[in-house]
């Protein structure tokens, strides 16, 4: 991948490997691989949509980038920085600018404290001083997203999961990060509110210019807030692109697949869709298919597909994919050459 002047995540071959053990003597007869292989980049400023079924290894990928767990192989680069293998003590002070907003807002934020004592714990953890004490930044903080400052001494029992999420999200930008990896941010709240917090995420990326990698299996909500899309499939990577080309031309049949799901209000816009029924279930990532992993459920696998595993191949402008026969091929333009026609 080119280095891009305003890069500020790049991911490469990122790989977690959890070992399966047995016996007294912990020998390990096998590995799930959750994470196989993932490589992408991140600007400044932008959206990165990741999205796939439940087990794909979204989530994973997510607590690899941040480092709250170790990954086995590969390289993560932030603000050109290899914290890949980087100690604890070096990745506190790089804490302020990588953050994460968890799923549950149930179980990520603690009963027993206050709604201060949870916005306030970043300014304590890291040490930092605030202008006018650590009370009013949290209180600024909280209205900011959303939230009545006065609520300040409240616990978390008393809101409602949309604002338990929106205490999520201020803990998240107490310390002004530069990178939110958002895991399933709106999964764990009702239909109705759901909006109402993607707004709230775009509206803080555009006031405090965020940078967030949205991990979601909702392909609305990606579709709305994402600048560009990379779709996985049992810990890889198949296809990464820019939003539009991807809904409009996905060239992975998993990715047509996906999106083949998903329903359409309007009964007119209907007429010429054909929903794509994937045969058997996800393959086990303790023993994934050889070669592209998709194969085992795809309408157009051939043996080739059985042998060779296909590498991410640009195929349009940003536009990549891992496929040995990708759909919606885009068309090449080419120019006959002129006849000659002198008299």
């Amino acid at each position: 991948m080119s280095e891009h002047p305003d890069m500020l995540l790049s991911v490469k071959d990122l790989s977690k490997h959890f070992p399966i053990t047995t016996g007294l003597l912990k020998r390990q007869v096998g590995a799930v691989k959750a994470v196989d292989g993932v490589s992408f980049d991140v600007v400044k400023g932008e959206t990165l949509g990741v999205v796939g079924e439940s087990g794909c290894g979204k989530t994973t990928t997510g607590r690899l980038i941040t480092r709250l767990i170790e990954p086995t192989a590969g390289k993560v680069v932030f603000e050109g920085e290899d914290i890949t293998h980087m100690s604890q003590s070096r990745l506190r002070p790089l804490r302020r600018d990588m953050q994460m907003i968890f799923q549950d807002p149930y179980s990520s934020l603690n009963p027993r404290h206050t709604v201060g004592t949870i916005v306030g714990a970043p300014f304590r953890i890291q040490g930092i001083k605030t202008e006018h004490g650590i009370k009013r930044a949290v209180q600024d903080i909280l209205s900011l997203v959303g939230l009545n400052p006065e609520h300040y001494n409240r616990y978390p029992h008393e809101f409602s999961g949309g604002q338990r999420q929106r205490i999520g999200i201020a803990r998240t930008l107490a310390l002004k990060p530069k990178l939110i990896i958002a895991d399933e941010p709106v999964s764990a709240l009702d239909v109705s509110i759901q909006a109402q917090v993607v707004n709230l995420l775009e509206d803080l990326q555009n006031e405090l210019g965020l940078t967030y990698v949205v991990i979601a299996h909702d392909l609305s909500v990606v579709r709305h807030i994402s600048d560009r899309v990379a779709v996985m499939y049992l810990g890889k990577v198949v296809e990464i692109g820019g939003r539009k080309s991807l809904y409009s031309s996905p060239l992975h049949p998993y990715t047509n697949a996906l999106l083949s799901a998903v329903p359409i209000p309007d009964p007119a816009n209907r007429t010429g869709r054909e929903r794509i029924r994937l045969q058997g279930d996800v393959p086990s990532p303790l023993n994934p298919p050889p070669a592209c992993r998709f194969h085992t459920r795809c309408w157009k696998a051939q043996e080739v597909c059985k042998t060779v595993e296909p590498v991410l191949t640009e195929l349009a402008s940003g536009h990549q994919v891992a496929c040995h026969f990708p759909e919606n091929m885009p068309v090449l333009e080419t120019t006959a050459p002129a006849e000659n026609t002198t008299a």
